[in-house]
This record gives structure tokens, sequence and C-alpha cells, in this order.
């Protein structure tokens, strides 16, 4: 094993080759994009959040001579329609709406690759179409039990990101503090739209400090938008309030002891400090057939070079072996 060889780093930059909306249910449309060879095997790309968006960047973890690439973004965010709406958007709702899409588009079995909620959601959908999954790919895995939501936005990340931390929790006063879900959940959900606007900032511009394992100077630019902020922080807050729509804490962990020989990959930082790596490694025991590959210098973001390098050698791998 030669652990000096070059990290890989992302394909280059690749226009969609098609694009289109779909409408879902009488509320909502997503907007979806196919790249790569149209007679590769097909991949969808789950976007995190929930209420990320797709980008570009995700294209290109996988060989487009090799890969037929699908991405979409999910009900409220990114170019789907209407914006910021929370309406009928559930995990269900998502699941649904990834099946519809696959009919659409033709496709009767895909690999799936998600990151950070998109693994959430890469595994809720596999729980419920597993004879429609070839294979996972998943980063930064995010199982929404409440042990990792009171970890990142109550008591745990707050040790290690005090300067952050003191940011997000400035627009909450002190006496509602003890619960710091149900205090954001109430101002992005409300009608003073400053208030609003102020929390959406502080939320989202938290998790944005701390994707890196540099830390707050690497957050990203979108995390500066107005336009993002509001989705991402309402419909995350949405959906954490809600206990993902889970039936019970552990619901994910528990289906994932069923995917038995089902191919897949498990890229984590050794730094994540957004989805510690406790969960992937619950995950892995539950699915001993994926396999797990810890990078031993980054953090959550997909963007990190032992991050990206892991990626790009498992959807290599994975065209390999299904393709």
């Amino acid at each position: 094993m030669n652990e000096d060889r070059p990290r890989r780093t992302l394909y280059p930059s690749l226009e969609p080759r098609k694009t289109g909306r779909l409408a879902v249910s009488s509320l909502h449309e997503l907007y979806w994009e196919e790249s790569g060879h149209p007679d590769g095997l097909p991949v969808v790309a789950l976007h995190g959040g929930p209420g990320g968006g797709s980008s570009p960047e995700m294209r290109r973890f996988f060989d487009p001579r090799r890969y037929r690439i699908i991405l979409f973004d999910q009900r409220g965010c990114g170019r789907s329609t209407p914006h910021s709406e929370l309406r009928e958007n559930t995990t269900w709702d998502l699941v649904r709406d990834i099946e519809t899409l696959r009919t659409h588009l033709g496709i009767k079995k895909w690999v799936v690759f998600g990151g950070s909620w998109g693994s959430t959601l890469a595994l809720a959908y596999t729980a419920m179409h597993r004879k429609h999954v070839m294979g996972l790919l998943l980063r930064g895995v995010f199982l929404l039990k409440e042990s990792e939501i009171r970890w990142f936005y109550q008591d745990g990340a707050s040790n290690l990101f005090p300067d952050a931390f003191d940011r997000y929790v400035q627009p909450i006063p002190e006496a509602e503090r003890d619960d710091l879900l149900k205090a954001f959940y109430k101002r992005l959900t409300g009608k003073n739209a400053s208030a609003r606007a102020e929390a959406a900032a502080a939320w989202a511009r938290w998790e944005g400090e701390t994707l890196s394992i540099q830390g707050p100077k690497q957050r990203p630019p979108r995390f500066d938008e107005a336009d993002f902020l509001d989705a991402f922080a309402r419909i995350e807050c949405h959906y954490f309030h809600n206990k993902g729509f889970f039936d019970s804490d552990g619901w994910l962990l528990d289906q994932a002891e069923k995917f038995g020989d089902l191919p897949g990959v498990i890229v984590h930082g050794r730094y994540d400090v957004v989805t510690p790596l406790s969960s992937a490694w619950a995950l892995s025991k539950a699915w001993p057939k994926a396999q797990l590959k810890i990078v031993p210098d980054a953090g959550h973001s997909s963007l990190e070079p032992g991050i990206v390098s892991e990626l790009i050698k498992a959807s290599d791998m994975l065209a390999e072996k299904l393709g």
C-alpha cells in the first residue's frame, strides 16, 4: 500500500447535456439535469441540507466518459419551485420524487450518491427502493438521530468552535437558549421578516463556518446569499424539528442492517464536526459490505482534498464493478 501516491482531484468542469423541470405535485416543480455519457452507468447525486440545492461541483465526482450523471434540486431549494416552501416537504415526499425522476428518465437501476443530508436521503431511498439501487456512495454520514442534532445545534460542536457558536446564538435571547432548535424554528417559520432573515443567516452560517477543518475562514461564498440562506435554514430546521419524519430515532440504522450485499463506500473526515465519525462507524457495523474510508486530515466539506480523492477513487471503483 503506497500512502504517498498523489491525491485524486475533481474531474474537469462540464455542463449539463439536458435540463428539465418535473412537476411532482400540484405545488412543487423540480429542476433536474443530466451530464456525462448518455449510455453510461446512471448515478443520481443527492445534495445536502436539506435545502442546500445542487452545485456544479457535484458533477465532477464522476468520470463523464463512464457515468450518466443526474442532479436535481430537492423541494423548495435551488432552481426548484416554490422557493423555501415547507408545505408538502418531508423526507418521504423527497423519496417519492427520486422514484418519479428515475421513472421519468427511463432508468431501471442507478448508483445513489449523497453527502451529509444527501446520505440521509440516500439511505431512506434505498430502504424503500432497494431493487432500484445498484450501489451507494456516501460522504459525511448523517443518520438524523436526536444525539446528532443535539451535538451540532445545542451542545457539542460548540466546544470546538466557540467563536462561531457565539455568532450562531446571537439572535436568540438567553432565556430561550436551552432549546435552540425550538427557538430558531419559531423565528424561521414566523411572520416577522427581519427576525426570519436574521435567524436564517445565523443558522446557515454556523454550518458554513464549521464545514472545513480550517474553520470559519473557509465559509463558502453562498452562505452570504440571502435566497440561499432562507431556504437552507428554513428547510433544515423544518426537517430537524420534525425529527426527519422518521418513525423512530435510529430508524435508518435499523434499515441498513437489511442492505445485505449491496455494494457501497462511505467516506468520512476524521475531524468532521457537523456529522461526527461515530455515525459512519455505526453504519459500517450495521452494513458490513460497505467500505469505510476515514480521511485523516478532513472535516465535513466535500471539497477538502482528502475527501475529494477518496470519493473519486470510490466512484471509479464502482464504475469498474457495476458498469
